[in-house]
């Protein structure tokens, strides 16, 4: 076998080719690719920083703010505690301001949340499986349909819902704020994903083999093991319930019927008016105490949401 020396000249031909085809590679990093490649990480961050202050100095003013009287809430610095603390006095004059009505808009709230919630998920639960095992003429046409009613806004539906809640004498009730509220397309939506993805035909298939009927199979062997996605769409449920503002405003004009969200704003429009008695450390510490349900949900339910949400998210 007969060896020929390489002059440089081809070596240097091939490796500029090879460089052209591949720009970058073999390339040494040069400092002003550095400069460049540091400037978008410290860009990055800032972004990052920003968003994260945006979410955490609103919190913080609250928790701050709580602990103080209506003068040191405006006198010191918003973001920082003061000396004395009055955490224990707004936690007691909170229960006991206007006859105690904070602690029925809590019980309010409790039952909104709780009854939607159930019942939501309940609904979304048997629909979800109806559409998801069931073959019947408009299934496609119905369902899609039903996820279209997702894009309509809410007070587009204002005027037709509060005539029919007059019509049947729903005005000014509880159950003029739940039964609204129990239809979510978009549950129904997971639910049927859910359904897809943890319920195998073959098992439906083979429990109706061994004599099971279509409630003891939704019931003994779907539902357990939809654990994962009923605890997330009660969960989502319950935290839309617990934050609804608009239709309870449309529909209760009773205060001892308004849920929290209601009636911190109430406080708040009574109290910036001309003349209106200045409670800003109770709705401080109204706010922060409306949301220590929804942190308890997230912190005990959070192992199934968690999942439950990124089951959704695919099928299959």
């Amino acid at each position: 076998m007969s060896t020929e020396p390489v002059s440089v000249k081809s070596v240097s031909r091939t490796a500029f080719w090879r460089s052209q085809a591949s720009p970058g590679v073999g390339q040494p990093v040069t400092p002003e690719r550095k400069r460049g490649a540091s400037r978008g990480a410290v860009g990055r961050y800032i972004v990052l920083i920003a968003f994260l202050l945006y979410c955490i100095l609103p919190a913080a003013w609250i928790i701050s703010a709580m602990t103080k009287d209506n003068g040191q809430i405006f006198t010191t610095f918003g973001l920082w505690f003061s000396y004395p603390f009055h955490l224990f006095e707004n936690l007691s004059g909170l229960v006991t301001y206007q006859d105690g009505i904070f602690v029925r808009w809590f019980g309010n709230s409790l039952i909104y949340a709780g009854s939607i919630s159930f019942g939501s998920t309940l609904i979304c639960a048997l629909g979800g499986y109806a559409f998801s095992k069931y073959d019947f003429p408009g299934k496609k046409f119905l369902f899609n349909f039903i996820l279209g009613t997702i894009m309509v806004p809410s007070t587009a539906l204002v005027l037709p819902l509060f005539l029919m809640l007059n019509k049947i004498g729903m005005v000014n009730t509880m159950w003029g704020v739940i039964l609204p509220s129990l239809v979510n397309p978009f549950g129904l939506y997971l639910m049927k994903v859910f359904w897809d993805s943890s319920l195998p035909n073959e098992l439906i298939e083979a429990s109706r083999l061994e004599g099971a009927n279509e409630l003891q199979i939704f019931w003994r062997i779907g539902v357990p093991l939809m654990q994962t996605g009923l605890v997330t769409v009660a969960l989502l449920a319950f935290v839309g319930a617990w934050n609804n503002f608009f239709l309870p405003l449309i529909v209760l004009s009773e205060e001892k019927l308004y849920p929290l969200t209601l009636g911190l704003n109430v406080w708040n429009s009574v109290t910036a008016g001309a003349g209106g008695k200045p409670i800003y450390n109770l709705i401080a510490m109204g706010s922060f105490v409306s949301v220590l349900p929804l942190l308890i949900a997230f912190v005990v339910l959070g192992k199934y949401w968690r999942g439950g949400l990124t089951a959704g998210a695919t099928k299959g």
